[in-house]
């Protein structure tokens, strides 16, 4: 089969004949239709990001395709079934406290290591092999259809963070970071599971107008000014009652400060999911006031990720019409041109655009 190969960090993919996957009990083979490409892939193939990627190795977090072979302990999968890969990949020994790597992304520990030696080849191919369990029937689609439904890598990220929050409906959220990738996903799945109104601080006023043209007045933009003190009170202010709920998908690069202001909008009682990156580059970490969290109560839940059962869900909530993958602007390259593909991506990130490569 063709796929796209990273041998060394810096260096350009390769695009070269690879072995087909050869599976056995608990894996699943899939033809790759579509797969999105992430904004900041270059970063990684760099090593800029400092990515846990045991090359050569080929990359790309999940995919679109339908499946090409089962292995015996399959009961409900079929040949041909379009179906989700979910890259989250969990070790079975120890359902408590699983090591977890992100199938051609990335590894957490040694342990995530581990698996990564075994589930390590990515979706940047013709064919990928994908644990069972990871495998998401989507029902029937057309292959047109396959690059939308790539969406759903982005989706599942911030679903996670409110399915750890609780998000209730009816209730009052904040998404700080709703300008960025994640953060626009996160307004649009707040909507879907039922919020009642979304709080969307930034200080891009023209994607903060988009997110009102696009999901109308549920959404209550502020604009930010770095000020702590005066943006936490505005961000309070434009919430129609006490907020329950807030969701940190904040990138690296920004002030924990801006990420304390939103935090500490929250009603007593409240809860608080974190999946941004303070501290992740350097620098200083999150301060948040002892006394504040004890007497207010907050709940305080970091979030890596999403649970097993959050993709099927997730994709209920599409079929619902809940959901839109309509609203995303997608391009798509060819196999052949995948270091094209990272370009793109990479030079035209923001809400709700993708690029994805159709192996």
């Amino acid at each position: 089969m063709k796929a796209a190969v990273i041998k060394s960090f810096g260096s350009a993919l390769s695009i070269d004949d690879v072995p087909d996957p050869i599976i056995g009990t608990g894996e699943v083979s899939v033809d790759i239709v579509a797969t999105r490409v992430l904004s900041y892939m270059n970063e990684v193939f760099s090593g800029e990001r400092n990515y846990a990627l045991d090359l050569p190795i080929i990359p790309g977090p999940g995919g679109i395709g339908r499946v090409r072979a089962i292995g015996p302990d399959a009961t409900r999968l079929a040949v041909g079934d379009w179906v989700f890969c979910d890259p989250t990949v969990r070790s079975r020994d120890d359902i408590v406290a699983p090591d977890i790597a992100l199938q051609g992304l990335t590894a957490a520990g040694p342990g995530g290591m581990l698996l990564q030696k075994h589930f390590r080849h990515g979706s940047f191919a013709e064919q990928m092999m994908v644990p069972t369990e990871n495998v998401k029937r989507l029902g029937a689609i057309t292959s047109e259809e396959a690059t939308r439904w790539c969406a759903l890598g982005t989706l599942l990220v911030p679903y996670g963070g409110f399915l750890a929050a609780n998000l209730q409906p009816g209730e009052t959220v904040l998404v700080s970071g709703a300008t960025g990738n994640f953060g626009s996903a996160a307004v649009s799945i707040a909507l879907a599971m039922g919020a009642a109104s979304v709080v969307t601080p930034g200080r891009n006023e023209t994607i903060l107008a988009d997110l009102v043209r696009r999901f109308g007045s549920r959404v209550q933009p502020v604009k930010l000014t770095g000020d702590e003190d005066h943006d936490r009170e505005a961000m309070k202010r434009a919430a129609p009652g006490p907020i329950d709920c807030v969701l940190d998908i904040m990138p690296p690069s920004v002030s924990p400060t801006v990420v304390r202001a939103a935090i500490m909008t929250v009603r007593p009682y409240g809860r608080v999911a974190l999946m941004g990156g303070v501290g992740m580059a350097g620098g200083a970490g999150l301060e948040l006031p002892y006394p504040w969290i004890m007497r207010n109560c907050i709940s305080i839940h970091g979030v890596w990720m999403y649970p097993p059962d959050a993709a099927s869900r997730l994709i209920a909530l599409v079929r619902a019409g809940l959901l839109r993958l309509e609203e995303y602007q997608t391009t798509a390259f060819d196999l052949d041109h995948a270091n094209d593909a990272v370009a793109h991506a990479a030079a035209n990130a923001g809400p709700f655009k993708m690029t994805v490569i159709r192996p």
